[in-house]
């Protein structure tokens, strides 16, 4: 099951990895490569199944934007991973971290964690859509299989996705079977950015994240690894510290913006992980892919299907809606959970802003329902 599990977060994980390649020409080894030391270290560490993620702003930005104006390059996102890591690492060890999350009410960090599952929710419901037969079928596939212990589900959904996408496309397999062993070893790539990519990557990509980053990779993820393992509890400001360490080493190989988003957590507990295990097992395969096949990372991920990701998004966003449903018998409390819930489906650094105001405003009074 902790095989199972390690591969439940690959619906946000492959869309965005794919996306940097073919858009901005992101070499993927020091993508996979940072990826995969960042979990094994995380596994090792918390012992919980912590998640890395992309950093979903900046990913859309960086992308959406160089397809439309190509001012937005690869040495850009190397830059906002460096100063990302940075000011995360800055504010974890001066404790700042903890400061600011200790402001935030637990109603607004509940409402964060659900708006964030109906998101999910929302992303993989887009995804089913491109076949919606052949993913109404997987999905009641996987609902049936879900808890069982003798054939984790999430193989078969990766068995056959893979089959579905060469039935449609034969000339997959041959890609496949062309697939080449090349070795190759970490680089240095923070010297080859330019002054305009630091411009970019700072302004554009790096400080605009920081509010999302808060709200989902720090106090969202530590709300639900502490709900779901409370015996293996977690602090923000340690994961502050993670988050700012495993991005300065990401971006001095290549890699790109990376997080500890909940819903990843969710993704690997709704598919049977419970220990460490998963995040190594997950690391240690990226690890392989980068260091033997990353030069054809790309025929190896279109083997599997979007309404597969879409299955495993959906059922990933209910897992962690799940988890923010203990709500307060307050009906101000209610009221401010449900108007984060409804803005972090948009934008979590928004909903962080007006979930606080719409709760300290029902507190004093200001505001009456």
């Amino acid at each position: 099951m902790e095989w199972a599990g390690a591969f439940g977060d690959l619906g946000t994980l492959v869309p965005f990895v794919v996306a940097y390649i073919a858009v901005l020409g992101v070499d993927p080894f020091g993508v996979l490569f940072a990826f995969g030391v960042s979990l094994i270290v995380c596994g090792l560490y918390y012992k919980t199944p912590f998640p890395v993620q992309p950093m979903k702003a900046i990913g859309a930005v960086a992308t959406t934007q160089a397809a439309q104006t190509a001012t937005i390059t690869a040495g850009a996102v190397y830059v906002a991973s460096f100063v990302t890591g940075l000011i995360w690492l800055v504010l974890g060890l001066t404790g700042l971290t903890k400061r600011v999350t200790d402001l935030v009410s637990r109603p607004v960090a509940i409402g964060i964690v659900l708006g964030l599952g109906i998101g999910f929710m929302i992303e993989g419901s887009k995804f089913m859509a491109a076949g919606w037969i052949l993913s109404l079928g997987l999905l009641l596939l996987t609902l049936l299989f879900l808890s069982n212990r003798v054939i984790p589900v999430m193989f078969l959904l990766l068995i056959g996705g893979a089959s579905v996408a060469i039935l449609r496309d034969p000339q997959l397999l041959a890609a496949l079977g062309a697939v080449k062993i090349e070795a190759r070893l970490p680089a240095l790539t923070l010297p080859d950015v330019r002054w305009s990519d630091i411009v970019i990557g700072v302004v554009f990509l790096a400080l605009p994240q920081v509010p999302l980053t808060l709200g989902n990779a720090i106090i969202a993820i530590t709300e639900e690894n502490n709900r779901l393992f409370p015996d293996r509890p977690v602090t923000e400001r340690s994961v502050s510290v993670s988050t700012g360490l495993m991005n300065l080493f990401g971006s001095s190989i290549g890699g790109i913006p990376m997080c500890h988003g909940a819903g990843g957590m969710a993704g690997h507990v709704r598919f049977g992980a419970r220990t460490g295990g998963a995040s190594i097992i997950l690391g240690a395969t990226l690890l392989l892919l980068a260091v033997f096949v990353s030069g054809s990372i790309q025929s190896i991920f279109a083997a599997i299907p979007h309404e597969v990701l879409g299955v495993i998004l959906f059922l990933t966003g209910a897992q962690l809606a799940l988890g923010a449903c203990d709500f307060s018998k307050d009906k101000g409390e209610r009221f401010a959970t449900i108007v984060t819930a409804g803005l972090s489906v948009w934008n979590i650094g928004l909903a962080f802003v007006i979930g606080l105001t719409v709760y300290h405003s029902l507190k004093r009074g200001w505001v009456r329902l």
